[in-house]
């Protein structure tokens, strides 16, 4: 009997996952070595720091690319196939659609390389290396240089830096500030120009969902593109050109189809955009209050103005598809945003933080003297930046969230060279602006865009304080007696900008006088100029004196909790983040699984709805269960998963990797419940959103038949590698007072004659059950 409950012992503690903990931060790849790689061994990674980031040796950061300066991408083949999400390459796969060839609803597939599309203006890239130049950058600087000569002095030797590094234009390099400048790290990447559209599945695929969908969980999306990257014929980056080859990365990463399992190790590597996690609760009320309501004031507008048009015909949908979905993705996530905050308490929690700062800065005279103001600093400069910040919203929001004024603004250089008399300037100004206008026309329908100026207009007008608006607008909103419909149509009927045989002739032709006589163009720069001298200005002055705050708030933070790690925030520079596939609880009596199946996005098919159109081929595929080696133990397709790696926007399309450093899933979204991820990390509800490796592949291979991308592709076939396979012995973990608990109970009830029991017992997420029978 004895043997037999050892025997069991051996079998649960086996069942028993390591209950890793996500940790939370976007962490610099060269510094995981030293902050997080043994806690990301006990997690489950079987890779060295160095297989992880290496400049001289082959490495995963090499597989890694900056997909067009918005997403990520990764290498999934020596031939420099990329994967990327569908809805980074939307606007590329959406400029080769027409609506005889509509790749968005039909999908696109090259089934050779000469089939593939190259895209102008789509580049790549990878980072070569990075270094630590605080050093250099800081120099000489301390507490007693004053602000101004502080700034002068950094900008001067960030650019000099960057300049020397990027020898004479091999390299793109910046310098970027992290912890609100009190570290500087330089970054030196390879860029690659010619990025060819390789495959797309349909959008009833790709976008599977649509806005109804969007941020949330569960979810059924095939969110997915390929495109290839090309180099000159000796390896080098090159522009466009039928004789370019394709890139040899360092590395690509291997695609794994074995199944998955709550526990297991995960890491997202990529280039998340933006986060200010170290926001005062002063910053907090003004994003929530002004900046999110504005904004879905604003685009709830204009996305149901665009949508009107978009309805009536197919080249228009066509036209403002990209447009309209990347203003649809984050009007949902401001609402989701500031649901999240008020639900977390965010405010009255940093209210706490910072009350706990201030008690420390003044219980030491010389902390006083360096951080005692620094929050009376920092709510000061947040009051006056909030009786101007509404300009700033309104100016990017509504004026130039306005097409015809956008582009409109864009012929400001044109114009500057054509008022100071150099033709030279002026031909070049418009040679340099005419790719943005052929652009600008190819997707533009004037009622749809007229439209939408007389709304923001309007919201400009009752919104914006009077003393801070032009003279300008307001004597043409007075003209028109505050009728923005017949204001609308005096400036459309006079514009050049709306106009494409205007519009080209004046760039083949430009006079000074055409612009100036142009009501798009007066309007655009009147509002503009007005917030440079009256706006701008009084912001400036707020925002230099929350810089140094800001920055002294962070130092004192970091000194005040020395034992504490702290990651920087995001800033769209190479990250790595680690967690595990997980499940978790929206609300009471809910909880969702970690995955979704095939079976799934049928049940919420719907021919008459466009978001959950399912293909005939796909419904046909699923019915016949025809899944091929893609299907999980279970026989199911998984189509989604979820883990709890910390992302946010930018992480798009970066590639999910398991222990051993091969990809299994691709990010592509956030769950709604965390939307506050930009702003303060949720540790219960944070999930990330992936599309499964083999539903890709599967979409690849089964539906579109392109044995060719399968063929180049590095497969296997085996699970991924459980948190348990690296964690420590079991006797070290929580788990093991579960495991002895119920051990103990059950020799005490052999011991009293009982051959036959069920024993259950939980902590925490963890579940143990053993039952004994004779």
């Amino acid at each position: 009997m004895l043997k037999r409950i050892l025997a069991l012992l051996l079998f649960v503690s086996l069942s028993v996952p390591f209950t890793a903990k996500a940790d939370e931060g976007m962490w610099l790849p060269m510094l995981i070595k030293r902050l997080n790689h043994t806690d990301m061994q006990k997690m489950g990674l079987q890779l060295t720091a160095e297989e992880i980031y290496s400049v001289n040796n082959s490495s995963l950061k090499d597989a890694i690319v900056q997909f067009g300066g918005f997403c990520t991408g990764e290498f999934v083949s020596p031939q420099g196939l990329l994967l990327t999400n569908h809805h980074c390459g939307f606007s590329a796969i959406q400029s080769h659609s027409t609506p005889t060839d509509d790749y968005l609803t039909n999908g696109f597939w090259a089934t050779s390389k000469e089939q593939e599309l190259p895209n102008e203006g789509l580049y790549v890239d990878i980072l070569h290396h990075m270094d630590d130049v605080t050093a250099k950058v800081l120099e000489g600087i301390d507490g007693s240089t004053p602000e101004e000569q502080r700034q002068q002095l950094v900008a001067q030797r960030t650019e000099a830096i960057a300049k020397a590094a990027a020898e004479n234009g091999k390299y793109v390099t910046y310098v970027r500030d992290f912890y609100n400048g009190n570290e500087f790290y330089l970054f030196v990447y390879n860029r690659y120009n010619d990025v060819r559209l390789v495959g797309a599945p349909p959008s009833s695929i790709g976008k599977y969902g649509g806005d109804t969908d969007n941020w949330m969980w569960p979810r059924h999306t095939g969110d997915f593109s390929m495109f290839r990257v090309y180099t000159a014929p000796d390896g080098s980056p090159a522009p466009y050109a039928e004789n370019n080859v394709p890139f040899k990365p360092k590395h690509h990463l291997p695609i794994n189809i074995g199944d998955k399992d709550p526990g297991d190790f995960t890491m997202v590597f990529g280039f998340p955009g933006r986060t200010k996690r170290y926001m005062t609760s002063h910053g907090l009320k003004l994003e929530v209050n002004q900046l999110n309501k504005s904004r879905i004031k604003l685009r709830e507008d204009k996305l149901a103005l665009w949508k009107e048009e978009m309805d009536k015909s197919d080249e228009t949908r066509i036209k403002y598809a990209s447009k309209y979905a990347s203003t649809s993705n984050y009007y949902k996530y401001s609402i989701g945003q500031n649901e999240g905050i008020k639900r977390m308490r965010t405010i009255e929690g940093k209210l706490v933080g910072e009350d706990k700062f201030q008690a420390w800065a003044n219980a030491d005279p010389q902390r006083k003297a360096i951080y005692g103001n620094v929050l009376n600093d920092i709510a000061e400069a947040y009051k006056n930046i909030e009786q101007y910040n509404l300009g700033t919203v309104y100016l990017n929001e509504a004026v130039l969230g306005t097409e015809s004024l956008l582009m409109a603004y864009r012929l400001t250089p044109l114009y500057n060279a054509l008022k100071s008399g150099n033709k030279d300037a002026a031909r070049a100004a418009a040679t340099d602006v005419q790719p943005r206008v052929d652009d600008f026309l190819k997707d533009y329908y004037l009622p749809a865009d007229k439209k939408v100026f007389a709304a923001l207009m309007k919201y400009y007008y009752e919104d914006i304080a009077k003393e801070q608006q032009p003279e300008y607008f307001k004597n043409l909103v007075k003209k028109y007696n505050g009728n923005f419909g017949k204001l609308a149509d005096y400036v459309y009927s006079n514009s050049l900008v709306v106009d494409a045989q205007k519009l080209n002739s004046f760039l083949k032709n430009p006079t000074q006088k055409a612009l100036e006589n142009d009501p798009a163009f007066q309007l655009v720069n009147a509002i503009i100029e007005n917030y440079r001298s009256n706006i701008a200005p009084k912001l400036a002055e707020s925002n230099a004196k929350l810089d140094k705050a800001n920055r002294l708030y962070i130092a004192g933070l970091r000194q005040m909790n020395p034992d504490k790690v702290f990651y920087p925030d995001a800033n769209s520079t190479l990250r790595l983040s680690y967690g595990t596939v997980k499940e978790y609880s929206p609300q009471d009596g809910v909880l969702y699984n970690y995955y979704t199946t095939l079976e799934g996005a049928m049940a919420k098919a719907d021919s008459t709805n466009e978001e959950f159109i399912v293909p005939d081929k796909l419904t046909q595929l699923y019915e016949a269960k025809d899944y091929g080696r893609y299907a999980n133990e279970e026989g199911e397709l998984v189509v989604n998963f979820i883990t709890d790696n910390d992302i946010t926007g930018g992480n798009s399309g970066s590639p999910v990797i398991n222990g051993k450093g091969e990809l299994i899933g691709l990010a592509f979204d956030g769950n709604w419940e965390a939307m506050t991820g930009d702003l303060v990390y949720d540790p219960e509800f944070k999930r990330c959103i992936n599309v499964d490796s083999r539903y890709v592949l599967f979409i690849i291979d089964k539906y579109a038949g392109a044995q060719n991308l399968i063929d180049e592709m590095t497969i296997v076939d085996t699970e991924s590698p459980g948190a348990g396979d690296a964690a420590e012995p079991v006797a070290e973990t929580p788990q093991a007072e579960l495991l002895r608990a119920v051990v103990d109970e059950a020799q005490q009830r052999l011991q009293n004659g009982k051959e036959e029991f069920k024993i259950q017992k939980k902590k925490g997420d963890v579940k143990v059950k053993l039952q004994v029978q004779d």
